[in-house]
């Protein structure tokens, strides 16, 4: 059997020795202390054990204590930079409050509630909207969202009331993103079509078409791909034109005897107009110039007009 002894400060370490007793060999441990600690400290240190301890809880006190003070310091620079917001801001943005107040509300909706109110001569920056109601901060970086009728009064920093149609503009002069359905004739037969649209520039954009034409012997499906130049496309009513290249695809009615579908690369050239209508929806109307390549000595051109709507964001 072996026996360990352990105290503190010291080791302990079991010899082993053989002893033949009765024509058997048992075994006992012999136990020698070695004051390890006493030999590696110096004679100061080892006769006074507390004090390093106490240096060692010391030193620890005060880590903590700076770090303490670094966490407090770093959890208030984030609180002072959003408490001045308006070095930031563009003054030719600000809007000055001319009614008594200006409720600002947690959400946008008069479910949520007011938790402040801008006091009249103070100033607003509009930051997102939302239907009716706007996402507004404050001189002193207190955000909240605002009915929409509260801010009809408020002035520019011209000192001018600011149309509020204006504000409704800016979302549509920095559409990126349409989605539109028409109808209309393709060569005097009914054309439903939708389109999906990419605007690459300020006056350049990407569109998709795919269209569906219905006529009386046959059925046509078209779709094609445009570059869209809208050289006016910050004013409300506004036209462009546009090239693409494309498939058309006529499948004639079972009852035609020896008819056979007609496949073929398309080219088209359009021009048109958009109206911007309200809010996040615009009118559109355009004629289109198409040219099926049937074969190569054989080409086939139609035309086309439709009026739609569509919806941008």
């Amino acid at each position: 059997m072996q026996y360990t002894i352990n105290l503190p400060g010291h080791q302990f370490y079991p010899r082993r020795s053989r002893v033949g007793l009765a024509g058997t060999q048992r075994r006992f441990a012999v136990v020698c202390v070695e004051t390890t600690l006493g030999s590696r400290l110096p004679p100061r240190e080892r006769r006074d054990g507390s004090k390093t301890k106490k240096t060692v809880v010391t030193t620890l006190t005060r880590l903590l204590r700076y770090l303490t003070l670094l966490l407090a310091v770093f959890a208030t620079v984030p609180g002072a930079l959003a408490a001045e917001p308006s070095v930031a801001m563009d003054p030719a943005g600000r809007l000055e409050v001319t009614d008594p107040y200006l409720e600002m509300h947690t959400g946008p909706g008069r479910g949520y509630p007011v938790f402040f109110v801008v006091t009249r001569g103070q100033g607003v920056w509009i930051t997102l909207r939302h239907t009716d109601w706007y996402k507004v901060v404050n001189d002193h970086g207190i955000e909240g969202w605002v009915e929409r009728s509260q801010l009809d009064t408020t002035l520019t920093a011209a000192g001018v009331q600011k149309p509020f149609r204006d504000l409704m503009l800016d979302d549509y002069l920095h559409r990126t993103v349409q989605l539109g359905a028409a109808w209309g004739e393709f060569k005097s037969e009914p054309l439903l079509k939708i389109w999906t649209s990419y605007r690459m520039s300020e006056t350049l954009s990407l569109e998709a078409t795919l269209g569906q034409v219905q006529g009386v012997f046959s059925g046509t499906t078209i779709w094609h791909l445009n570059i869209i130049s809208e050289p006016w496309s910050d004013q409300r009513i506004s036209p462009f034109f546009g090239l693409g290249m494309g498939k058309f695809n006529n499948l004639p009615n079972q009852s035609l005897v020896g008819a056979l579908p007609t496949k073929a690369q398309l080219a088209n050239a359009t021009v048109g107009v958009r109206y911007y209508l309200t809010d996040r929806f615009m009118l559109r109307a355009d004629y289109s110039m198409y040219t099926a390549f049937v074969s190569d000595q054989r080409s086939l051109e139609y035309r086309a007009a439709s009026a739609g709507v569509s919806f941008f964001f």
